[in-house]
């Protein structure tokens, strides 16, 4: 192999180094301790599915058309897919060179398109994908055994977690392994997603996290071992860390200055996600309203239509008279974004929507006010203080100031960046503007990369570099040009080659990913605040 790409989802120096420290991780350890290693700044916004993205095209959101898990059409959303990414990503860059490459686990990457060798998604897809080539998930599943994107359903939250994760990153590594026994590909991109699963579902357990890495460790291990690669990268998308400033819910804020309007769904009910989260405020005590919404989640209902379910089984009204007024609230109260001015549609793409005429449904801003409301909103949000004083946010501006591309008209219209990424940001309607985190932990704007092998010049300054500059950077360790359409450029270490032009990305019309399990998953992570949908 040629290079191989090591991605590591949600991984920085404060989480590697006290692993590093206990000897926990040799392989990893020795890849670092031969390499020239920077932090990574990542993009606006820090979260998976608009960031790996941005790291496999080279592009800005701006470019490539994801800013969030969602893609909206009007006041309609859908989860994205790679039909979302309108960009060439690398390995379809090096197919034209006549390289080939298998990418294994890689988020927003399925259904894929066509290149030479091997392709299965990760994150977003389905449990079972759809991979490239055709058929190729049956052909793993009878080489390794079992292979899924995402662990069952029924799962605990004790030991089993941790050996589902354990479990999930082995079949990474051996789905990888043996395509590129089978392939013998000039590339190899292998990701691992929990990495950052797990500070998500246990941020304090130190015994499951230092399990996952472990486990990625030993991954690591044998893929060096198998696939001898003479130069490899290891990169993330963000990093993660603990949030010890507040929830400020932006769409709370915006409606005491007579921006958003609300109104309660029939038959709207709380969503799991804030039962959950009302559980755990309460000492994790379960109650039988609680046991009930759990019961209609585990057969496959979503927040949207829980209400139905629960009427089916007879519990509705038993679960309004055991639900706190609040939950109750936070599930009948949505924002009606037909009536409002300015909302928070996604809390992930870090960003305030304006109702504007001619391009949403019922649009109530036109094109003239748009300027001036847009800057009074922009003004709105930088006013914003937290209860101990401090700014909220330490930067809010126009999407272009952090966009550039055809589909800048896509992203929300105001951008906003939580101080130091320490304040969580929520969408939903729960009563109060500032609480608590939701989260301990979340996503961090500085990641890791890591060269090393040849081509590279170990002892090289990486500057300051950018998630947009790890694709230029691995085409240059195989010799190849970058499209001129890439905002970043190859890192010092390695010899630049000057962009050249590649044929426009033929953007198939984007497909539906229609999978309940997948809205579930985000939302038990906390990535879809599931009560605004």
């Amino acid at each position: 192999m040629g290079t191989l790409l090591l991605g590591l989802d949600g991984v920085c120096r404060p989480v590697l180094d006290p692993l590093f420290d206990d000897g926990a991780l040799p392989a990893l350890a020795d890849l670092f301790g031969e390499a020239t290693v920077s932090g990574l700044e990542s993009q606006i916004p820090p979260w998976t599915p608009s960031a790996w993205p941005s790291l496999f095209t080279g592009v800005n959101p701006g470019k490539h058309g994801v800013f969030d898990f969602l893609s909206f059409e009007g006041y309609d959303w859908e989860l994205v897919n790679r039909r979302h990414v309108r960009e060439h990503a690398l390995w379809e860059l090096l197919d034209e060179h006549g390289l080939s490459s298998v990418v294994v686990n890689v988020p927003v990457t399925g259904p894929p398109v066509a290149f030479d060798g091997a392709l299965i998604p990760g994150y977003v897809a389905p449990n079972e994908p759809t991979c490239h080539p055709e058929g190729l998930l049956d052909d793993v599943q009878d080489e390794v055994g079992d292979y899924r994107v995402y662990e069952p359903e029924d799962v605990d939250g004790g030991d089993e977690q941790v050996e589902w994760y354990e479990r999930l990153v082995a079949m990474r590594g051996e789905a990888f392994r043996y395509l590129v026994d089978r392939f013998d590909p000039d590339f190899g991109f292998l990701q691992f997603q929990q990495t950052d699963t797990v500070f998500h579902e246990r941020p304090t357990d130190r015994d499951a996290v230092r399990a996952v890495f472990e486990a990625v460790d030993e991954q690591v291990a044998a893929v060096l071992d198998a696939c001898d690669p003479d130069t490899v990268v290891v990169a993330s998308d963000h990093g993660i860390g603990p949030y010890t400033g507040c929830e400020f819910r932006a769409n709370e804020y915006l409606r005491d200055r007579g921006l958003v309007a609300t109104t309660r769904g029939e038959g709207g009910m709380p969503s799991w996600t804030s039962l959950a989260r009302d559980r755990a405020d309460d000492g994790g005590r379960r109650s039988l309203a609680e046991a009930a919404v759990s019961l209609a989640a585990s057969v496959g209902v979503t927040s949207q239509r829980i209400a139905t379910a629960l009427e089916r089984l007879g519990l509705k009204e038993f679960v309004l008279d055991h639900v706190s007024t609040d939950t109750v609230r936070a599930g009948t109260e949505r924002v009606d974004f037909a009536e409002s001015t300015a909302y928070m549609r996604s809390r992930t793409e870090l960003g305030v929507r304006i109702n504007k005429a001619g391009r949403e449904p019922d649009g109530s801003v036109s094109p003239a006010e748009y300027p001036s409301v847009r800057s009074d909103v922009v003004s709105d949000l930088l006013a914003a203080r937290a209860p101990d004083g401090t700014r909220v946010f330490e930067a809010v501006g126009p999407a272009e100031d952090y966009f550039h591309g055809p589909y800048v008209d896509d992203a929300p219209d105001v951008v906003t960046v939580p101080a130091a990424f320490d304040n969580y940001l929520s969408a939903s309607l729960r009563g109060d503007v500032y609480a608590e985190p939701s989260e301990a932990w979340n996503h961090k704007r500085t990641g890791i990369v890591a060269l090393s092998g040849d081509g590279v010049d170990e002892s090289a300054d990486l500057g300051d570099p950018h998630l947009f500059d790890v694709a230029p950077t691995v085409l240059a360790t195989l010799g190849v040009r970058p499209s001129d359409r890439m905002d970043g450029r190859a890192l010092p270490a390695v010899d630049s080659l000057a962009p050249t032009t590649y044929p426009e990305f033929d953007a198939d019309p984007a497909s539906s990913t229609e999978s309940d399990r997948v809205k579930r998953q985000l939302s038990n992570l906390g990535y879809l605040d599931d009560d605004e949908y």
